[in-house]
C-alpha cells in the first residue's frame, strides 16, 4: 500500500477479494512482442507478405494501415519500429495539432542528426484535415520521418492524395474464427485454466467479438470474472452475463455503405434470404429505418422499374407504414417490401434509357423541337410554321400517327429498350408494334 493510501481503501480492497495492485488487462498482456505473433494478417506478416518483403530488404517506406478496431495496426507498428531500430513516436489526430506535429518533426530532425531515425506512427490519421495532412509531405520525403498512419476509413475518400502517392496502402482484415480461438487458446495458456464455455457459447463468444482482436480478449476477461468455481455458460447464460456487444457499424462508414451495398445487390440478385439478413443486420445496429425505406424505393426504379409497375407503389407503401406505425412493427412492412422486389422480375431498361437520355440531352445542347408539335399562339409563330402539319393521335387509326417528335438536327433516337421480362414483356409488344405502325405510314 502506498503511504498516502488511506487505510480503509486498501479494507475495501481486501474486503471485495480484489488485489490493488491487480494484473494488466488481459490483452496488455497478450499483446505480441514480435511480428511473428501477430495473429489474423497473414497476408502481409507471412513469408510472402509484404511487410516481410519490405523488412528482408531493409525498405522500409512510409505506409498507411487500413483496417477495423482491434485488428493489431498500433501493435504491428510498434514492432515495425522495434525490427528496423527506429525510434517509435505515436500521437493521434484526435487530440494533436498543427503544434503537436510540429514538435514531432522537430524531434525527428534532431534524432536524424544523431543517426537515429524515426518512425511516426499517426493513429486516426484520417481525422486530420486537409491541410495538416500536407504538412507531412515535406518530411516524409526528405526522410525525416517514416510515417505509418492508422485508418479505419477508406484512404481513397479521407486521405489527400498527394499523401497517398506517397505511401503504401495495406489492408488489415477482421480477425477470422480460427484467429480468434488462437486468442482464446493463448490467453487460456495465460491464466492457466479454460474458458468456461461449452461448444455453443464459445462460437457464440467467438461472433460476439466481431473479428476485433482487442475485444475478444476483453469478453474473454469478462467470462472468467463472472465464472464461480466449477461453473461453465451456455450460450444463454454467456448473453445474460455479457449483455451482447454492439455490432461495428458507423453509419458514416464503410460498415454502413458494405451493408447497404451488400441489401441492394441482394435485391438485384433475386435472393430475398440474403437481402433479409442484411436489412436485419443494418435495422440491429441502429441504421434509420427511413433510410432503408429511401433506399428500397430507389431500389424499385432502378431494377425492377416497369417490370413491375406495382413494385414503387408497394416501397412508397411499405414507408407510409412505418410513417404511420413506428419501430419495430412498421419495420415489418419495410422487409415485406424487400422481399417483394427481390422476387419481383427485374429491369434497369428506364434508368438506362433515363442515363442515355440525359447524355444525349447535354452533348447536342438547346435543340429547337420539330415545328409541327410546336404551339402556335401567334400569328408570326404560325406564319412561321409552328404547329403546321400536326396530326392528333388521338384521331388517326389505332390511335397513333406515327410522327417524328424528336428534332431534326438529332434524328429519331432509341433510349428505351424494354426486355422481354415481367409487365415490360407487353410493353416490348406495343413498341413493336407501333414500331411496325410507323414505318408502314413513311415515318422514320
Amino acid at each position: 500500500m502506498s503511504p498516502k493510501q488511506p487505510r480503509e481503501v486498501s479494507n475495501l480492497f481486501a474486503a471485495a477479494g480484489m488485489e490493488q495492485d491487480a494484473p494488466h488487462p488481459l490483452p496488455d498482456r497478450l499483446r505480441p512482442r514480435t511480428l511473428a505473433d501477430v495473429v489474423g494478417q497473414d497476408h502481409i506478416l507471412g513469408p510472402d507478405g509484404a511487410l516481410t518483403r519490405m523488412l528482408e530488404t531493409r525498405t522500409l517506406g512510409s505506409l498507411v494501415f487500413w483496417g477495423p478496431p482491434g485488428t493489431g495496426k498500433t501493435t504491428v507498428a510498434r514492432l515495425l519500429a522495434d525490427a528496423t531500430e527506429l525510434h517509435f513516436e505515436q500521437i493521434s489526430a484526435v487530440f494533436s495539432g498543427v503544434a503537436d506535429l510540429k514538435k514531432a518533426f522537430d524531434a525527428a530532425r534532431a534524432r536524424r542528426e544523431t543517426g537515429k531515425g524515426t518512425l511516426l506512427f499517426v493513429d486516426e490519421v484520417h481525422r486530420f484535415n486537409r491541410a495538416q495532412q500536407d504538412s507531412f509531405l515535406p518530411v516524409m520525403e526528405d526522410g525525416t520521418v517514416v510515417l505509418v498512419g492508422a485508418t479505419t476509413e477508406n484512404p481513397s475518400f479521407e486521405l489527400n492524395a498527394a499523401l497517398l502517392s506517397r505511401a503504401r496502402v495495406l489492408v488489415f482484415h477482421s480477425l477470422d474464427t480460427a484467429a480468434i480461438e488462437r486468442l482464446f487458446a493463448n490467453a487460456e495458456k495465460v491464466e492457466g485454466k479454460s474458458l468456461p464455455l461449452d461448444a455453443e457459447a464459445r462460437a457464440v463468444l467467438v461472433r460476439m467479438a466481431d473479428g476485433d482482436g482487442r475485444a475478444s480478449l476483453t469478453l474473454a476477461e469478462e467470462v472468467w470474472r463472472a465464472a464461480r468455481k466449477g461453473e461453465v455458460f451456455n450460450a444463454e447464460q454467456l448473453q445474460a452475463i455479457l449483455q451482447r456487444r454492439a455490432p461495428i457499424y458507423d453509419k458514416s462508414a464503410d460498415g454502413h455503405y458494405n451493408l447497404i451495398s451488400a441489401l441492394h445487390k441482394s435485391v438485384r440478385g433475386s435472393d430475398p434470404d440474403a437481402a433479409l439478413y442484411y436489412l436485419a443486420r443494418m435495422l440491429d445496429a441502429g441504421e434509420d429505418p427511413l433510410f432503408l425505406a429511401r433506399r428500397v424505393v430507389r431500389m424499385a426504379v432502378e431494377d425492377i422499374g416497369l417490370a413491375d409497375p406495382q413494385a414503387l407503389a408497394v416501397c412508397n407503401a411499405a414507408k407510409d407504414a412505418y410513417d404511420f406505425l413506428g419501430s419495430p412493427e412498421g419495420e415489418l412492412a419495410i422487409a415485406q417490401a424487400v422481399v417483394y422486389l427481390a422476387t419481383a422480375p427485374k429491369s434497369n431498361a428506364v434508368y438506362t434509357a433515363f442515363g442515355s437520355a440525359m447524355q444525349t440531352a447535354k452533348q447536342n445542347g438547346s435543340l429547337l423541337p420539330p415545328k409541327h408539335i410546336l404551339n402556335s399562339p401567334t400569328k408570326l409563330m404560325k406564319s412561321e410554321g409552328y404547329g403546321s402539319g400536326y396530326q392528333y393521335d388521338h384521331d388517326m387509326p389505332d390511335a397513333f400517327s406515327g410522327q417524328d417528335y424528336f428534332p431534326e438536327a438529332l434524328g429519331r433516337q432509341t433510349f428505351y429498350d424494354p426486355p422481354d421480362r415481367g409487365f415490360e414483356r407487353e410493353i416490348r409488344k406495343r413498341l413493336d408494334y407501333w414500331d411496325r405502325l410507323r414505318k408502314e405510314r413513311g415515318g422514320k
